[in-house]
């Protein structure tokens, strides 16, 4: 442990698997003690399975493991009150917050002119209005404690050229990356410093599923797995299909420490734009 973030206290949402549980543990690597949430259910428009409760409590022991606190519980992002809740309790308990990382999402697909109103309404709900309750709910503890650093998870849609059957997808992560430039200004004064993290395709469950395989080659159903990987090569300059959950995490970990003092209002690209 180099202790980069030795002391700190990090808020995380989506902590139960994927990037949230592993934002959560290598800022645990690094001296962080955890507050986090996750859902721990499926949602109605989602077409690949939410975390369960087993997730959470695996991510628990891998950050007690450490060494570090780990507060975590379900809670859902599109309430307010319940990541208020969460916040205020994961304060009392570790008597501090340095750090958010708004990093819970869902991700769906469907043609603009199918999309049903749920599924345009549960996108915004979570990856957008969630990102805002987030900050809504931390940015009161971050001024009462002299600053800090606030990282939301945008993604390279955030500010492509458009995609797709993505219109909701993208109007979110695209929405997520002007709160971030708005708040970065509205907080500076407070000496908080906000910045959203912007990855390519990572490999975790929202990426790895069959109906992801179904996007890519929706009149192909022996698509092979390697058809998919492929075909997520082609997405990108650089020879991968995929970064990995560190490669994110290891952006948020700079972004959250002192080496990122003065960094705010950036969109930090992770696997090219």
């Amino acid at each position: 442990m180099t202790g980069r973030v030795e002391g700190k206290v990090a808020f995380v949402t989506g902590v139960a698997r994927g990037q949230g549980r592993s934002h959560a543990v290598r800022l645990a690597q690094e001296g962080a003690d955890i507050i986090g949430i996750d859902l721990c259910d499926s949602v109605d428009t989602v077409p690949y399975p939410g975390a369960t409760k087993d997730d959470l409590a695996e991510t628990r022991r891998q950050i007690e493991e450490l060494d570090r606190r780990a507060v975590l519980t379900t809670a859902d992002v599109r309430s307010l009150d319940e990541v208020s809740g969460a916040v205020e309790n994961g304060v009392a308990e570790l008597g501090r917050l340095d750090v958010v990382v708004a990093n819970a999402g869902i991700f769906s697909a469907a043609a603009a002119d199918q999309m049903s109103e749920q599924t345009w309404l549960e996108m915004i709900s979570v990856n957008l209005t969630g990102v805002w309750w987030t900050c809504r709910a931390t940015i009161p503890h971050l001024i009462a404690g002299n600053g800090g650093s606030i990282i939301l998870t945008s993604s390279r849609v955030g500010y492509a050229s458009g995609s797709p059957n993505l219109v909701h997808y993208s109007a979110a992560k695209s929405g997520v990356v002007g709160m971030m430039k708005s708040l970065s200004v509205e907080l500076a004064k407070h000496s908080i410093r906000v910045n959203t993290v912007n990855p390519t395709n990572c490999d975790t469950p929202m990426l790895r599923n069959d109906f992801m395989k179904q996007l890519f080659f929706p009149d192909r159903p022996d698509a092979t797995e390697d058809d998919f990987i492929q075909a997520c090569r082609a997405t990108h300059n650089l020879p991968i299909p995929w970064v990995d959950p560190i490669d994110i995490s290891n952006a948020v970990l700079y972004l959250a420490s002192e080496e990122a003092r003065y960094v705010t209002g950036v969109s930090l690209s992770v696997g090219e734009v």
